[in-house]
């Protein structure tokens, strides 16, 4: 072995080692690419120049997992790409620390709730050993407190995770959505639409899961399969002379007193007659119009539709574009409100009334189910059916639609509005 050979090899066993590791790796390159400012954006480009990437920010409420890494490392690869194609990349990083999720995961580890009645305490400390199950109440400041302690340690848990994945992110441009920033930006957004006339205050269908007592996002809804019946009704035709009734079929007879309308398709030949006319809710004896529109299914049932405001989705369609009036009777605990509403007008009616007053739906509906067998306007035995339910994706019973005075703005195109969470600010 000549000199030259004897002295690689000695080289090479000294730095290569027995057994390859790649321990270490990710934190000695996040260093080293901290300290470069490879990934950090140079805000003396000019737009053309720059590819901005507004990331949804992940939502800090606990836990992570696969699908963390799975949606982000997608990102990724279009900023590395797009890097290498010439732009200048803006790549931030934001933690999503509003909403129920965060409120969920407070209430659990602390093992606290929030009661916006009680007193702030400024020596409060949550119990050392949580009771999720038996939850101390606490003041809403003193619940915000422990919102902002705990999203803190989620997001540097988050962070870890991104950099031990490499993420090309530039760490220099993170952000919070409750951060003051934040704040002041949608108060100033908020502000600005008021001065252009843009906001405005409405009664508004808004979604609502009555165990949690809290508005849901359409992105945390869920379908489940379950077992319910239609119930075939009559609806007396409003002319005198005529004793017809009109047949609905329906899985919510409880939602009765809020019915507004009956809708049948435009092209519909068994109902083109009545459009334009009107017809009497059993029991109630409200006046109410049958109309046309295209979501109506004539496939479904007997083909011609209550319209209550609100039963589901398609019933805030129907009001909305019909424009027609609203009449709740679910509040926001999920039982029919006790007060006797001023469209039910007739002694009997209101006799009705008050026999589903308080209830909960599903009471309601055994109760209104007896009521149109006294009176007569229910045909024939219950059909069973299994159907898709919206349920919050935490929640255990099917999600209401109630109203609500909600602060809306011009042009956000959303169908339902959503109120505001315990801890918004």
């Amino acid at each position: 072995m000549s000199d030259s050979t004897s002295s690689f090899a000695a080289s090479a066993s000294s730095t290569v080692p027995d057994k390859p590791t790649l321990d270490g790796i990710e934190a000695k390159w996040s260093a080293v690419w901290e300290e470069q400012g490879t990934f950090g954006f140079d805000r003396s480009k000019t737009r053309d120049q720059v590819y901005s990437i507004d990331t949804p920010p992940p939502t800090v409420s606990g836990s992570l997992h696969v699908g963390h890494v799975f949606s982000y490392t997608h990102t990724d690869c279009m900023a590395r790409y797009k890097r290498m194609r010439g732009f200048e990349v803006f790549y931030p990083m934001g933690w999503d620390d509003n909403g129920l999720p965060t409120e969920r995961r407070v209430q659990n580890y602390y093992g606290v709730r929030c009661d916006p009645s009680l007193p702030y305490d400024p020596d409060f400390e949550p119990p050392e050993k949580p009771d999720a199950k038996n939850q101390i109440p606490i003041s809403r400041r003193n619940f915000v407190a422990l919102c902002e302690r705990l999203t803190v340690e989620d997001e540097k848990a988050f962070e870890e995770l991104w950099r031990r994945m490499g993420l090309s992110v530039d760490w220099t441009q993170t952000y919070q959505t409750i951060d003051r920033n934040a704040q002041r930006t949608s108060q100033l957004a908020f502000l600005r639409n008021l001065a252009r006339g843009e906001a405005y205050q409405a009664e508004a269908p808004t979604l609502w899961d009555v165990t949690f007592r809290t508005a849901v996002a359409q992105a945390e809804l869920e379908d489940r399969e379950r077992d319910s019946a239609y119930h075939r009704i009559g609806f007396p035709i409003s002319r005198q002379d005529d004793p017809e009734r009109i047949f609905i079929e329906t899985t919510r007879p409880e939602l009765l007193a809020a019915c507004v309308a009956l809708v049948a398709h435009p092209d519909d030949d068994r109902y083109q007659p009545l459009f334009g006319s009107t017809v009497r809710t059993p029991a109630f004896d409200v006046e109410v119009p049958v109309v046309a529109h295209a979501l109506a299914d004539p496939e479904k049932g007997s083909g011609i539709a209550m319209i209550c405001t609100f039963g589901d989705l398609t019933d805030v369609t129907w009001w909305r574009e019909l424009q027609l009036p609203t009449r709740p009777i679910i509040g926001w605990d999920g039982r029919v409100i006790r007060e006797t509403p001023a469209w039910i007008a007739t002694p009997d009616a209101a006799a009705f009334y008050e026999r589903i007053a308080g209830a909960t739906a599903h009471t309601a509906k055994e109760r209104m189910v007896e009521i149109l067998n006294e009176t007569g306007h229910i045909e024939g035995e219950p059909k069973p059916i299994k159907h898709p339910v919206k349920f919050f994706e935490k929640g255990d019973k099917p999600l209401e639609i109630v109203t609500t005075r909600s602060r809306c703005r011009c042009g956000t195109g959303s169908t339902l509005m959503r109120t505001r969470s315990t801890t918004a600010p």
